[in-house]
């Protein structure tokens, strides 16, 4: 990977940690600055991240609770020029558990709506399915150089995302690489490795889970395309997030390895259903995901 590409992609980092320092504008309200690299409407992700952090903002720091499971949906897209206002709504603190309820809010109307649970840490009964026999992240290619050797070669994939081989804010390892004629074969999973590119806190899980759930949206509604690959291209569709849900189920190392399991389960009636397992390089089951998605096939002249 190129210098160039490498120091961007540190600059998406800082520029992603800089925009998770909400501004508290009011007790229950907290306004939130934009990505700004040359998209028009916001990445869900980011809009997922800021209302989590948002909502751990209201909880007392000696608590001792942790967010373990989001629901949101998506529904209107925002607007990167403008800010986004966060509305926290305080629904129950109780002695192990808590509640919250944030709506994002542009132009005077809501673009997304997140309820989050929190709870304390207990003892109690441990078992995680069994990470997937996939390679290692030192065995793999990065996924941007990867990129940049197609287009040096004058390979042009149409299967490809738009956002495949720009600078983001997670290193990122996929398990089929990228271009290559097993990652072109029709298949219903996509693995790759993720890896927040700046040091984190461990110990700030509001900030590391914040940036999980920011992970959590990167290419998953994406997955609905895999079993369809000798079918349709992906910069054909129209692909949009409708809801998500996340759990997460133990302490977050964003600075390490993370195997980002990637699935989809079903697809009808221009809805795609994908989930999503979060593995640290232990084998440990850190998070869940599921997400239903629009996939809009190209309209016909």
């Amino acid at each position: 990977m190129t210098e160039s590409n490498e120091n961007a992609a540190a600059d998406r980092a800082r520029e992603l940690l800089d925009i998770l320092d909400l501004e508290a504008v009011e007790r229950n309200l907290f306004l939130g600055r934009n990505e700004q690299h040359g998209r028009h409407a916001l990445f869900g992700g980011q809009v997922l991240s800021q209302s989590l952090n948002a909502a751990c903002r209201t909880l007392e720091a000696d608590s001792g609770k942790k967010p373990h499971s989001l629901h949101g949906y998506f529904m209107r897209s925002g607007d990167v020029q403008r800010p986004v206002l966060y509305e926290v709504e305080r629904i129950r603190d109780g002695r192990s558990f808590a509640t919250r309820r944030v709506v994002a809010i542009q132009n005077g109307e809501a673009i997304f709506n997140l309820d989050v649970s929190f709870h304390v840490d207990e003892a109690g009964m441990e078992h995680s399915e069994a990470i997937p026999n996939v390679p290692r992240p030192k065995q793999l290619e990065d996924d941007m150089a990867r990129v940049q050797e197609l287009v040096a070669s004058g390979v042009e994939d149409r299967r490809l995302s738009p956002m495949a081989g720009r600078p983001r804010p997670f290193e990122m390892r996929s398990v089929f690489p990228l271009g290559s004629e097993v990652w072109g074969q029709p298949r219903y999973w996509n693995p790759v490795w993720v890896r927040f590119r700046l040091p984190v806190d461990r110990s700030d899980q509001v900030l590391a889970r914040s940036l999980l759930a920011y992970a959590s949206d990167m290419g998953l509604v994406g997955a609905s395309i895999l079993p369809h690959f000798d079918q349709v291209a992906q910069r054909d569709l129209q692909l949009i997030s409708l809801d998500h849900a996340m759990w997460l189920h133990t302490d977050v190392d964003v600075n390490e390895w993370l195997l980002f399991h990637r699935t989809t389960t079903w697809a009808d009636s221009a809805r795609a259903l994908c989930h999503g397992s979060f593995y640290s390089r232990a084998g440990d089951l850190v998070a869940s995901v599921s997400q239903e998605g629009l996939v809009r096939l190209p309209q016909s002249e």
